[in-house]
């Protein structure tokens, strides 16, 4: 008998429009994959821009004008005298690590970002420190043009200007002479009237030590007011040879916290 030919079996036509079915959802469904990753991509980036955009809003950056209070050794400009953190350190003081300072505490627990901390140990306001010595080449005064560009800044001085029992002086808010910065009410004056007028976009705090002499602390306050600059007047303050222990620090982080983080 003779051989029947290869015959193609003909897909029934219900399982044909199945299969065109399949291939079609395939094609949208891959189509609506790729815009759902495109989207996505840019949503996701547009959100960490966003973190970074809140983030530098969110986090203010501050300068810290200071004495030995807050120096620390290898975190102030170079040639600065520091008191804490030497490697000669041989104090009667338990601070031993930048991260005990006030400042970094402060800093750590805040999210600030730091500019400068242009601190001295030693140094006065005023131009006239121990013994009557020329201080003009440490002064606050003197440093006051190297904070950078903060959002904040924090001025911690007076101490030495009570120790070293510099000059006074008269309240004086305009026209110093050369003589009038080596006295402390119009040095302080002159220093405000300075970090008020050349960091205008900055808000401007003023720090107390505890233990001064009355002239020094009452001095501050009233130039304070007159500048309308912040003054937070410190108390209870742990001290080890007359500088903040790290009980001490971490009484100044929080008094200062409390104020700027309205805590």
């Amino acid at each position: 008998p003779r051989a029947e030919p290869n015959r193609v079996r003909a897909m029934p036509r219900r399982e044909k429009v199945h299969e065109d079915e399949l291939l079609l959802s395939y094609y949208f469904l891959n189509r609506e994959m790729k815009r759902i990753i495109v989207y996505g991509s840019i949503f996701l980036a547009a959100l960490i821009v966003a973190f970074i955009l809140l983030k530098s809003v969110s986090a203010p950056t501050v300068s810290i004008l200071g004495d030995s209070y807050s120096t620390f050794y290898g975190h102030v400009p170079e040639g600065h005298a520091c008191w804490y953190g030497t490697p000669d350190f041989d104090k009667n003081n338990d601070v031993r690590s930048v991260e005990e300072t006030w400042w970094q505490r402060f800093l750590s627990e805040s999210g600030w970002t730091l500019v400068s901390n242009n601190s001295y140990s030693g140094s006065t306001i005023c131009n006239t420190g121990y013994g009557g010595a020329d201080f003009s080449d440490r002064s606050f005064i003197t440093r006051a043009k190297d904070l950078g560009n903060p959002d904040v800044i924090l001025v911690f001085g007076g101490t030495n200007d009570s120790w070293a029992k510099s000059p006074v002086g008269d309240f004086k808010y305009a026209d110093w002479t050369a003589d009038d910065l080596y006295r402390f009410r119009p040095a302080f004056s002159y220093l405000l009237d300075y970090l008020t007028t050349h960091y205008a976009k900055a808000k401007i705090y003023n720090i107390t030590n505890t233990q001064l002499s009355s002239e020094v602390e009452e001095s501050m306050e009233e130039i304070c007011r007159h500048y309308q600059v912040p003054n937070i007047r410190l108390h209870d303050i742990d001290k080890q040879e007359g500088h903040p222990s790290v009980m001490g620090m971490d009484s100044i982080c929080e008094q200062v916290s409390r104020l700027l983080l309205r805590k």
